[in-house]
């Protein structure tokens, strides 16, 4: 069953909400992480930010990863991961790596925008058993510093990381681009959401 989080300035009430879940997903949206959370100053090409979103994100991935929660991101998803671990974000991938591909397509996200390679013997590698995956890509932040505890587990053919998973939890997965569509036709992109159901009602049945 889903269960909506609304945004909230508690932390008791969205921990109180979060004892009450199996596995939380952190989709992606059209905001931008305050730079401040990861200790710099705003440019000219951040996008607008969602400041009651994000703090409601960041605390229950906080919540969640102290309570081993099952947990997948979804692009901005993701990268709220890597925020919560310390990490940071390319503000704008443009201006701050030039020398990359462009990773906002114009096709219908629908379509595929890239490859991502994908690194053997990580979760990633195990619930798709393929080394490259098509992908769809609408973004124009990504994870610069991995936060701690991470591992890369998905590159874009310009080296961008696109997916990063936990080494110190049984099951956080952040991705880049979005499954969610892509799963319509594409079944390896269902399994992503098939292993995260899974992975949902282990711990449910461990507690």
């Amino acid at each position: 069953m889903p269960v909506i989080i609304p945004h909230s300035q508690s932390r008791t009430q969205i921990r109180h909400l979060l004892r009450r879940i199996d596995g939380l997903l952190i989709s992606g949206g059209g905001f931008d992480i305050d730079p401040a959370y990861y200790g710099e100053q705003p440019i000219a090409e951040l996008g607008k930010i969602n400041s009651q979103r994000t703090f409601t994100e960041l605390q229950s991935i906080a919540y969640g990863l102290g309570r081993d929660l099952p947990m997948l991101g979804i692009c901005g998803g993701a990268q709220a991961i890597n925020v919560a671990l310390g990490g940071s974000l390319y503000q704008d991938i443009a201006t701050q790596l030039p020398a990359a591909q462009k990773h906002q397509q114009e096709e219908r996200s629908d379509s595929y925008g890239h490859v991502v390679e994908v690194a053997r013997g990580t979760l990633l590698y195990k619930i798709c058993h393929r080394q490259r995956l098509k992908v769809n890509t609408t973004h124009h932040q990504a994870i610069r510093k991995l936060g701690k505890g991470l591992a890369i587990n998905a590159t874009a053919p310009d080296g961008l990381i696109e997916g990063i998973e936990s080494k110190q939890h049984s099951f956080v997965l952040g991705l880049q681009w979005h499954p969610e569509v892509l799963a319509r036709r594409e079944a390896v992109q269902r399994e992503i959401f098939s292993s995260f159901v899974l992975a949902c009602r282990r711990l449910n049945c461990r507690t």
